[in-house]
């Protein structure tokens, strides 16, 4: 098992001092990589409980979001190209880029420089989005219902574009003749692509298939929900005759806090407290997780409440006790 961080660039107030501070320890302890999260908007619904669907569309999530519409947060696209520059090793990348709200063709060439700009080591993740008040935040409100084929499409074009000196795509989004767009990207045959797909595996399993992705990341899984998860996918992917699911990075964001009293494990679906806990409650989870499938979790600083002077401390103890205890299991 390897280690991510999730930049907590989505939280009540964050500066990027904070998030320079993070960044500089996971460079430092070697993690495998350093993820943002894409959020265009907090409404002010969500402040009352009153948005039109959960997170993810999760049942176990309130109809509000963890960060209030006043919060001092920072977008995640932006970030990226400014951890190319203050990183060597880790790799970066976004969790989970909502394509709806991105043309499919900029996105691509974008994510080529980018990789340029870090030596090869952008992790471009996908997804359709969730939120109706956000699709309509980003001019995007009449993509919501096909944008499962967003995703699909963006997909495409970015492979397309990534892999040949020209390209030309037809599509219901995306419309254009024989275009170059610049430098390939510096991976080869281009950057590993990670998707989400919190709810369906049918239609993970399928995504996974047929554009041969490299990873699949899901939010706060417990480890028998995790099993139940990748033996659909893993199903689905042998009636495909794709890749095993055992060549997947598997991976969930997990929020963690080391806490000095255990805290109550009982089984509550996402809301499980899988890295919130003693050191010990932690190492368990986290043997259980690798066990159940899991390669890398992405380890997400609380949103609120806990100092980042805390949450360095306990990224620490992690990378140096806890990893080594799980990886030795």
């Amino acid at each position: 098992m390897k280690l991510a961080l999730y930049l907590p660039n989505f939280r009540d107030h964050v500066t990027i001092k904070e998030l320079e501070d993070l960044t500089d320890l996971a460079e430092e302890l070697e993690f495998d990589s350093i993820w943002t999260l894409d959020r265009i908007i907090v409404p002010e619904a969500s402040d009352r409980g009153e948005m039109q669907y959960p997170f993810g569309m999760m049942k176990e999530f309130p109809l509000q979001m963890p960060v209030s519409s006043g919060g001092k947060w920072f977008q995640g696209w932006p970030l990226i190209p400014w951890l190319a520059a203050k990183t060597e090793k880790c790799r970066i990348g976004m969790s989970i880029t909502d394509t709806p709200y991105r043309s499919p063709g900029v996105f691509a060439a974008e994510i080529a420089t980018i990789d340029h700009l870090s030596g090869g080591r952008v992790n471009v993740g996908v997804g359709a989005g969730w939120m109706p008040e956000e699709f309509a935040a980003a001019s995007a409100t009449d993509i919501f219902p096909r944008r499962h084929a967003h995703v699909r499409e963006t997909i495409e074009i970015c492979q397309g574009i990534w892999t040949n000196e020209t390209f030309e795509y037809h599509g219901e989004f995306a419309d254009f003749g024989p275009s170059g767009f610049g430098w390939e990207p510096v991976q080869k045959p281009h950057p590993p692509i990670f998707m989400s797909g919190l709810v369906n595996p049918e239609i993970s399993a399928k995504r996974v298939a047929k554009y041969d992705l490299a990873g699949w990341i899901g939010i706060q899984d417990t480890p028998e929900d995790l099993s139940v998860w990748l033996q659909a996918i893993g199903e689905e992917l042998d009636k495909l005759g794709a890749k095993s699911v055992d060549q997947l990075e598997v991976s969930s964001m997990l929020w963690f806090a080391i806490t000095d009293e255990p805290t109550d494990q009982t089984r509550n679906g996402k809301l499980t407290n899988l890295l919130v806990g003693t050191q010990e409650q932690i190492t368990t989870n986290l043997i259980e997780l690798k066990q159940a499938g899991m390669t890398m979790p992405l380890i997400w600083p609380p949103f609120a409440d806990v100092p980042t002077s805390k949450t360095l401390e306990d990224l620490r103890i992690l990378n140096d006790e806890i990893l080594p205890a799980v990886n030795a299991a």
